[in-house]
């Protein structure tokens, strides 16, 4: 293993996990259906639990939470640009609009997130001693959230543009009402939601 690289794996996760934060803090400003609200708070308590699990495994692997690296800066870069996006929509004053540039925002965000603590989940299989059990004690803890975060978002942005495209929609999403915590599962989702359409 490239010590080096996980130690960056690690930064790059908690400084999206902050920016997560922001995220959420901003979408929830942007919502307008009152489910994907609860769900978005439910999601803002949860991924602030993400910034302490991580802050804990960067002490536990003797490493600066508070390092700064070149990688870190453009994670930090990309979390302020989607709160900016979403402040430019809150702007035009269209609260159907925002809602969706919200739903944008948190499934890009989401999908780094998922990728982040995949590949955390990775370096607990291959590291060693104790830092292998902090690094698998932190997958273990967070890994079905951000399965959830990311299909349940996926489909609630889904969902709210056909909506908003005059077609019929799911609302709430059939990830949501079906639990979905997998790729399979989002798979079978959508699919639902396309036959139950016709």
């Amino acid at each position: 293993m490239k010590l080096k690289q996980v130690e960056e794996l690690v930064l790059q996760s908690l400084e999206h996990e902050l920016g997560g934060v922001k995220i959420y803090e901003t979408a929830l400003t942007c919502v307008v259906t009152s489910e994907l609200k609860t769900e978005w708070e439910k999601y803002l308590d949860e991924t602030r639990i993400h910034v302490q699990t991580l802050e804990a495994l960067c002490r536990t692997i003797g490493l600066d939470p508070n390092k700064e690296t070149p990688g870190r800066a453009v994670v930090r870069h990309l979390g302020t640009s989607l709160v900016q996006a979403m402040e430019m929509s809150l702007a035009t004053d269209e609260p159907a609009a925002a809602e969706l540039v919200a739903c944008e925002s948190v499934v890009i965000a989401e999908t780094k997130d998922h990728l982040d603590w995949t590949l955390l989940g990775k370096c607990a299989e291959h590291l060693e001693g104790p830092e292998a059990e902090a690094f698998k004690a932190a997958y273990d803890q967070i890994e079905d959230q951000e399965d959830e975060h990311l299909y349940h978002s996926k489909g609630w942005c889904r969902e709210l543009w056909i909506q908003s495209l005059g077609i019929k929609a799911m609302l709430p999403p059939p990830e949501e009402v079906q639990h979905v915590k997998t790729a399979m599962g989002a798979a079978r989702a959508e699919q639902l939601a396309e036959v139950t359409r016709l």
